[in-house]
């Protein structure tokens, strides 16, 4: 049986609260909340914990798609390349300036893009957008 999961971007206005959303949808039941970090949404994707218990057959849909979709577009995501940037010793700055290059150059992934590319790697969630 599917089960079906909403994330509702009305709640969503920034990554405190994206990440806020995600918690609360996907953590409801759990004792600790997943970090501000696309690695930690991947980790949630695979299940195990939270709402997802593992390779489940997941619905998805995402409410106010297209708000969140700009929300964390090419400025947000110049952003958080640039604060990257400012921690040298945590992140491989050659990579980050390859990636904004790369995004400069309309090629790259915006933020709200990996978070796509990473749902749509999880064969089992179908996302469904409203």
């Amino acid at each position: 049986m599917t089960k079906k999961i909403c994330i509702n971007g009305n709640n969503i206005s920034d990554k405190e609260s994206l990440y806020q959303e995600i918690n609360r949808v996907f953590m409801a039941k759990e004792e600790w909340k997943i970090g501000e970090s696309l690695d930690a949404l991947n980790d949630l994707f695979y299940g195990g914990f939270g709402l997802i218990s593992g390779n489940e057959p997941i619905e998805l849909t995402w409410k106010n798609f297209d708000h969140n979709k700009e929300l964390f577009g090419y400025d947000f995501t110049m952003e958080f390349y640039q604060e990257k940037l400012k921690q040298p010793k945590v992140f491989s700055t050659k990579i980050i300036q390859q990636n904004i290059r790369a995004l400069e150059n309309g090629t790259g992934l915006t933020y709200f893009d990996m978070i796509l590319e990473m749902i749509a790697d999880h064969k089992n969630i179908t996302l469904i957008i409203e």
